[in-house]
């Protein structure tokens, strides 16, 4: 690998930036969880608001590697804010597939990062995996919100909601990639990007 084809501090700074915006934009969001409603929502309103974000950074992006690093950063700050590992471990794969996506287009397809956002999004459904895998452990954590709340979000989320979620964050991914392209178009013309 030549030196211009590897990370340098530039790089690593922006992805840290556009990490930290990512971050606060889905958290922002995930307050809303109080209201037992937004919980499926989740997997529509997380992927369209990040895919804005996600865009402007892929106008960044040239180099291999920057969109797995923000995986993983992703990943941790999940576990360490006490959602789980599983955004680690399913995200970093998510998040290497994207990284290889965006990257067949040589960095400068439009179709290719809507894509790439698609894929990443998957990460998003992870929150969800001890909902259903594990109940017993999370409905323990959720005690304090009260019995109400409890019965309206198991009857908002039974089993069948699994895949999909999982399909909406995909799909809502595309949509929150395309979206990010139609508001970005001038940085994404401005990066080569078409």
């Amino acid at each position: 690998m030549d030196k211009s084809q590897k990370l340098n501090g530039k790089d690593l700074i922006n992805i840290g930036i556009f990490t930290a915006i990512y971050v606060v934009s889905i958290m922002a969001l995930a307050m809303l969880g109080y209201i037992p409603i937004f919980m499926p929502l989740y997997a529509v309103l997380m992927p369209v608001v990040g895919g804005i974000v996600f865009m402007l950074f892929l106008t960044k992006v040239k180099k291999f590697g920057m969109i797995l690093i923000m995986a993983i950063l992703l990943g941790i700050l999940m576990w360490l804010t006490g959602m789980s590992w599983y955004a680690l471990a399913l995200g970093t794969p998510m998040g290497l597939i994207a990284e290889f996506i965006y990257k067949s287009g040589q960095y400068k397809s439009a179709k290719k990062a809507v894509l790439a956002h698609g894929v990443f999004s998957i990460w998003i459904w992870t929150n969800y995996i001890p909902l259903f895998f594990c109940p017993e452990k999370y409905w323990s954590t959720r005690q304090d919100f009260g019995q109400e709340y409890i019965d309206t979000l198991q009857s908002l989320m039974p089993v069948w909601m699994c895949p999909v979620l999982f399909i909406a964050c995909f799909v809502f991914g595309l949509l929150g990639g395309w979206l990010g392209l139609k508001i970005l178009k001038k940085h994404f013309a401005k990066a080569g990007i078409v």
